[in-house]
């Protein structure tokens, strides 16, 4: 499975730095704004554009089974008109610079299972105004897979970083830790397989995907920066914060994984054979709808 996947590896040196960001501010005075996360498989599969799409040809998918996912940001975005980054600015976590870009730092990253709270921050703190999109970046995400090899039916687990680039000291899969101390660009992943005793032990297997997907229905009038992965979703009505509200307001980021885990699949059975030559092509999220409550 090894001659699958290719393990890039840059060692840089790097320097602290921080983003100045509302949750350093945040406490629990007064009503809260709350972010959840829902991870939904049966939400509308999307393309870049956020139009509908099916699985392209010659590739096959499936629903991965989410463990967790660390978001780096939520921003809230007035009109289609609105500038990356230039909206209100509510959660933004760690990162550092290497060679002047902006790293993720895993270590920092909050991870959160289906339908736990990624963050919240006073309603006095959130800019008052009314909203029509979010945009979410999501770092990484941790789930369960189905494959076949050697007619053995198996499930495998994989760190996906989706972000633009992550700096990751070492990371968890399941059971297994990967060792790294360095940047990962976006779409770098590893899969712990598990053992079939007494046949074979498992082993961790490093790779890179050559795309991801990020959703963003308004990338003609507001583009993303290349290697972005912060997907825009569209309130199905403008959202609208006044500064009076008197209760806590519930956003579930409810995020596509319809089909999200894609490769190709050469003998078009659909099943995922990594020894027959399937190889991964996409991990990337199908789409974000922000629901309030």
């Amino acid at each position: 499975m090894k001659r699958l996947f290719i393990l890039p590896m840059v060692v840089l040196a790097f320097f602290a730095c921080k983003k100045e960001s509302k949750q350093q501010h945040a406490q629990d005075e007064g009503p809260q704004l709350i972010f959840k996360v829902k991870l939904d498989s049966t939400q509308q599969r999307l393309d870049q554009f956020g139009q509908p799409q099916e699985i392209s040809a010659g590739n096959a998918a499936q629903n991965p089974r989410f463990n967790w996912i660390a978001l780096h940001s939520i921003e809230l975005v007035p009109n289609e008109y609105t500038p990356f980054e230039q909206g209100d600015m509510i959660y933004f976590a760690d990162y550092v610079m290497e060679g002047g870009m902006k790293s993720i730092v895993f270590d920092k990253l909050k991870q959160v299972k289906n339908g736990e709270i990624v963050f919240k921050i006073p309603i006095k703190d959130v800019v008052p105004g009314t909203y029509k999109y979010i945009r979410s970046s999501v770092a990484c995400q941790n789930y369960d897979f189905d494959f076949q090899a050697n007619n053995f039916n198996m499930v495998g687990t994989i760190s996906s970083f989706v972000g633009h680039m992550t700096y990751i000291t070492s990371y968890k899969i399941k059971s297994q830790t990967v060792n790294v101390n360095a940047s990962k660009m976006q779409g770098y992943y590893g899969v712990e397989i598990p053992a079939i005793p007494p046949y074979y032990s498992g082993e961790v297997i490093q790779g890179q995907t050559p795309s991801t997907t990020v959703v963003n229905p308004i990338s003609q009038t507001s583009p993303l920066p290349s290697g972005s992965c912060t997907v825009t979703g569209t309130f199905p009505q403008p959202f609208t914060i006044t500064g009076n509200e008197k209760n806590d307001v519930v956003i579930d980021l409810s995020f596509s994984i319809n089909k999200s885990f894609e490769w190709k699949d050469p003998d078009g059975n659909g099943i995922y054979n990594p020894l027959d030559g399937d190889t991964v092509v996409d991990m990337g999220l199908r789409g974000l709808i922000p629901i309030v409550h």
